[in-house]
């Protein structure tokens, strides 16, 4: 058994010769004969001879490499003796009629030095929800709530314009630059800056010609910076009515038990407090895997991070599933391609693999364990949260040993914290 300079790279080499050699040779003729055609002979019935003159020897050594290299496999491991972390690669150093040498590479477990993991000067943010939070939060939902109602006179900023509207260069029409019936918010800053501003003022029935330049920047290049009219014409204004702090709104968002103002600002604090304590614990979290990270030397195996990026790719393709987008698509609309997205995952699948040998190091060195009690009590207890059967949590996690370690990284985290 050789060793690579890399002390987690081993080589492994089986050697197969003699009579076992000879076997096989034969029983893979055996096989081979049966499924080809020489002249003058019914198939499987063509000697050796008459098959090593038509196909030569080497045809026949070729198919029995391939046939031997899972028992081939099989005595590496027994000879390595060692757990490899990834699918070892095997090449063939010698084969014909006397014998073969497959050699067999295996990735161990990478050395893993961690300088500290307690003590990592991680500061847990505070959570405080004021009293200006919880109004600008109610502020927001009466702006999602409101109404849009038919306005008389001229519109102001933040009214919207049904409008119809073309786009001309120099007294010819351009393509793109033309809407009818359009709602468009003035302030929205949704069309090139000027445009909303020119129709402050406005009232229904109103035409008007908008003199404007595209900005410098625009991404059509044809338009980049040119002086161009818009005819637009007028069929509504219209404003937003917010909705009265009363039992009929909050029954709209759902708060059949709100009956009042200030029961429904401690809604809204109770609320906005628990979804931030839950982003300052996964900020926290996140801290102190970093400050980890960085008290953690590893040589971190490649196939390891590809395989981590293949990984993320399909997470990503799922997502963009949900939203009704193809991978391809998703290429197509970012002008993009497999290769560069994977590149742009690399950091975060080295930074995920290095993470996951430094939580493995020091679940070793802390000796932590859990047991399936523990693991089926845990599951139990978070299956309710989820409105799920226990064993249906159990397979959606992904089986108990997921469990175990999950909870095994919960005591890592901690032992960081402390």
């Amino acid at each position: 058994m050789a060793e690579n300079k890399a002390k987690n790279i081993h080589e492994v080499k089986v050697t197969i010769t003699g009579d076992e050699w000879k076997k096989i040779l034969d029983d893979t003729f055996k096989r081979v004969i049966k499924t080809v055609k020489i002249d003058g002979f019914r198939p499987g019935k063509a000697p050796r001879d008459v098959f090593e003159k038509k196909y030569g020897k080497q045809s026949l050594v070729v198919e029995a490499v391939d046939s031997s290299m899972q028992d081939a496999y099989k005595k590496a491991l027994e000879k390595f003796k060692k757990d490899p972390i990834i699918q070892p690669t095997v090449a063939i150093e010698k084969a014909d009629t006397e014998g073969v040498t497959y050699v067999f590479t295996f990735t161990t477990k990478p050395d893993v030095k961690i300088k500290k993991y307690t003590n990592l000067n991680v500061k847990k943010e505070s959570v405080k929800v004021t009293e200006k939070n919880v109004e600008e939060e109610i502020e927001k939902l009466k702006k999602e709530y409101a109404d849009l109602q038919v306005k008389e006179g001229k519109a102001e900023k933040g009214d919207t314009v049904i409008i119809d509207f073309e786009g001309f260069d120099n007294g010819k029409a351009f393509e793109g630059g033309k809407g009818e019936n359009y709602s468009l918010e003035l302030g929205s800053n949704s069309f090139i800056p000027g445009f909303e501003d020119a129709l402050i003022g406005v009232k229904a029935g109103d035409e008007k010609d908008i003199n404007i330049s595209f900005p410098k920047d625009y991404h059509a290049e044809e338009l980049k910076g040119k002086p161009v009219v818009f005819k637009v014409k007028v069929h509504e204004v219209k404003t937003k009515v917010y909705p009265e702090l009363n039992e009929e709104f909050f029954k709209d968002l759902g708060l059949e038990d709100v009956k009042n103002v200030d029961e429904l600002k401690k809604t809204i604090k109770d609320t906005m407090t628990e979804q931030k304590n839950y982003e300052v614990e996964n900020k926290y979290i996140d801290d102190l895997f970093e400050a980890l990270l960085k008290e953690t030397s590893v040589d971190v195996p490649h196939e390891l991070v590809h395989e981590e990026i293949d990984r993320m790719v399909s997470q990503y393709e799922e997502r963009l599933k949900m939203q009704g987008i193809t991978l391809d698509q998703f290429y197509k609309f970012t002008n993009s391609n497999e290769e560069q997205l994977k590149n742009q995952m690399h950091e975060e699948a080295e930074k995920r693999v290095k993470l996951r040998f430094a939580i493995d190091e020091i679940i070793a060195l802390e000796k932590i364990e859990v047991t399936e009690e523990e693991a089926l009590k845990d599951a139990e207890e978070k299956s309710k949260k989820h409105a799920m059967d226990k064993d249906e949590y159990v397979k959606a996690f992904g089986g108990i040993e997921m469990l175990k370690y999950d909870l095994k990284v919960q005591k890592v985290l901690d032992i960081l914290k402390s």
